[in-house]
């Protein structure tokens, strides 16, 4: 748990993939990928990847429908040696929050995507009805019931490199269709693929 540290050296990545290129129609930035049946790589078999990124350099997304596991939240701040006060202790909210695998890239890094409602130093505004926030502060108000309305925990990314992810696409390994925030920061993760699949567009 201790890798949660890294939560906030991720922001450069995040903030810079796509900055200076204009987006094109064929960009797919914002919208959402949903594996085949067919899918050949194991490690995106039934996987659902909201795109954070994608354009002549490269996509980046986060995997989310994939739980890893979930631990109480007083726990997490604790490892995170985030030491509150007992008047803090009292008004913290009890309770588990979820991790969730974001990808094969990177495992150790985390990222809270999150409704768009919520910002603080750290967080970025996406398509849509999403942002993405990469400060640790925003587990602490998380942890007091003053985050965000919906949110995932998310550690790791999946990357693809200049016309890789065109490649997948054309193969036919992913469909693509529009980020429904009801499913894509929904908790019926055991669902949510093939919930998605009824909503296929191209």
């Amino acid at each position: 748990m201790r890798l949660l540290r890294t939560l906030g050296l991720i922001a450069f990545l995040v903030a810079g993939v796509a900055a200076s290129v204009a987006q094109a129609d064929s960009w797919l930035t914002g919208r959402v990928l949903v594996a085949s049946e067919h899918m050949p790589d194991p490690r995106f078999q039934e996987t659902v990847i909201y795109l954070v990124d994608h354009d002549e350099n490269g996509a980046f997304g986060l995997v989310v429908n994939k739980p890893i596991s979930t631990a109480p939240i007083e726990g997490l701040l604790d490892r995170l040696g985030i030491d509150l006060d007992d008047e803090g202790l009292d008004a913290l909210r009890s309770g588990p929050i979820t991790l969730h695998y974001g990808g094969p890239v990177q495992p150790e890094i985390g990222f809270l995507l999150h409704s768009a409602e919520y910002a603080i130093r750290g967080t970025r505004v996406l398509s849509g009805a999403f942002a993405l926030t990469t400060n640790l502060e925003v587990l602490v108000d998380v942890a007091f019931g003053h985050g965000p309305r919906r949110s995932l925990l998310i550690f790791g990314y999946s990357g693809w490199g200049p016309s890789q992810l065109e490649g997948e696409l054309a193969r036919g390994d992913w469909a693509v269709i529009d980020a429904d925030p009801d499913l894509v920061l929904g908790t019926d993760h055991e669902s949510k693929w093939r919930r998605l699949l009824g909503g296929i567009i191209i």
